[in-house]
């Protein structure tokens, strides 16, 4: 099934919270991520916080603006928690009914991301739990994901803005494990609740993945319409997946329809694969391997770059050791290393080159539509702009496709 090429943006820390996007809203406690924050806090403040947030962060005006930009996508990042079963944190179905009823007054579709799962399927502090790393090892919390999915399909299956659904965000598999370095970069708070934590072997995934895809489209459970995606994550090893969902004729399989495979491609992470941290370093890297991998594995089935953005150590001025933050104890630069013009060059030129790469496949996801850090008047954070897709258009560093016709 073909699928119309989607120039979209994440809606990232506003249904997930991620603190180095918000920190105030951290504000008086230790707490590092979403599992903390509500420990910390009273019921009553924790409820004021979240619900004063998610009111303010996205809104109408923010879908009129995406539309703007010449944008025709959103990928909503959602919790597990998101029907507000899962005490003490709160649900988040209203909002999403909204984006909704907002992407279909200003002609955007909309990508479900479901971002985080119990006991995390990452340890990432987006996974909901730093440095714990268990869900795929909890069969009663693999069934209520599962059960997540089949609830969103049901709700939103027959939504005209439903683009798809994302069936779980960026688990952490062997691959990834020893770069992601979990549990030193992702320290557990509780070590007795952190005990066991460890990757997710491709083999599981495969099949949850299988499992989660007729869950989503059997009519018993999701019912979702075959023209709405059933869209997986490659877990960091986009080169796995060649086989997969495959008959013995080597083609895609009659029973799976309109599967899309998304993957994540930082130039954070290029860094940590031996990237040169220079500005021909990033050319040279995206275009000899990024772009004809998007092409190799387009063969096999649609590729969206999910989640990409501007980021990089040199317009830091610091090596970052991976997109580490003052947040993490990482020492960030105090002034400026590029003067605005240089600063200018280097971000134009890594958009143009990725966005190129990008286009051998099916579309992309920029990470992320806003944050609320202040990367002007707080020390060390220097670079940190460029995560904010709003930010790069305004200081004329990402050509918006309507630009760019």
């Amino acid at each position: 099934m073909d699928i119309k090429y989607i120039n979209g943006v994440n809606l990232g820390n506003w249904l997930v919270l991620e603190k180095w996007m918000n920190p105030a809203l951290f504000d008086g406690t230790t707490a590092d991520d979403e599992y903390y924050l509500p420990t910390q806090l009273s019921p009553e403040v924790y409820e004021a916080r979240i619900k004063t947030h998610r009111a303010e962060y996205i809104n109408e005006r923010d879908f009129a603006t995406i539309k703007s930009w010449g944008l025709d996508s959103v990928r909503i990042p959602v919790p597990y928690f998101i029907f507000g079963d899962r005490a003490p944190f709160i649900g988040c179905i209203e909002e999403l009914d909204k984006a909704f009823n907002w992407a279909e007054k200003y002609g955007l579709t909309i990508l479900i991301d479901l971002h985080t799962a119990p006991m995390s399927q990452n340890g990432f502090d987006n996974g909901g739990i730093s440095g714990v790393c268990k869900w795929a090892q909890l069969p009663e919390e693999v069934e209520f994901v599962l059960t997540v999915l089949e609830r969103l399909a049901q709700r939103y299956g027959n939504r005209e803005s439903l683009m798809g659904i994302e069936i779980i965000n960026e688990p952490n598999t062997t691959t990834s494990w020893p770069m992601a370095n979990v549990t030193e970069r992702y320290k557990a708070v509780d070590p007795e609740l952190a005990e066991g934590t460890g990757p997710i072997e491709f083999d599981w995934l495969k099949d949850f993945y299988v499992t989660a895809y007729h869950r989503l489209r059997d009519a018993e459970h999701g019912a979702l319409p075959e023209d709405k995606a059933v869209v997986f994550h490659d877990g960091f090893d986009i080169w796995q997946w060649k086989d997969f969902m495959r008959g013995e004729d080597g083609k895609l399989a009659p029973e799976f329809v309109n599967v899309i495979l998304d993957t994540h491609q930082y130039l954070m992470t290029a860094e940590m694969m031996g990237c040169p941290q220079t500005v021909e370093g990033y050319d040279d890297f995206v275009r000899n391997t990024y772009a004809p991998m998007i092409k190799e594995m387009s063969e096999y089935f649609p590729v969206i770059v999910g989640e990409w953005c501007l980021f990089n150590s040199v317009g830091c001025g610091v090596d970052t050791h991976g997109g580490q933050s003052v947040l993490n104890g990482e020492e960030g630069a105090q002034v400026e290393a590029l003067t605005p013009a240089e600063k200018r060059d280097l971000y134009q030129g890594v958009a143009k080159s990725q966005l190129e790469a990008w286009s051998h496949g099916s579309g992309y996801y920029y990470w992320n539509y806003k944050l609320l850090t202040d990367t002007v008047n707080t020390p060390g954070w220097i670079g940190w702009d460029s995560w904010d897709l709003g930010r790069c258009i305004a200081q004329d560093w990402f050509p918006t496709p309507s630009g760019r016709n």
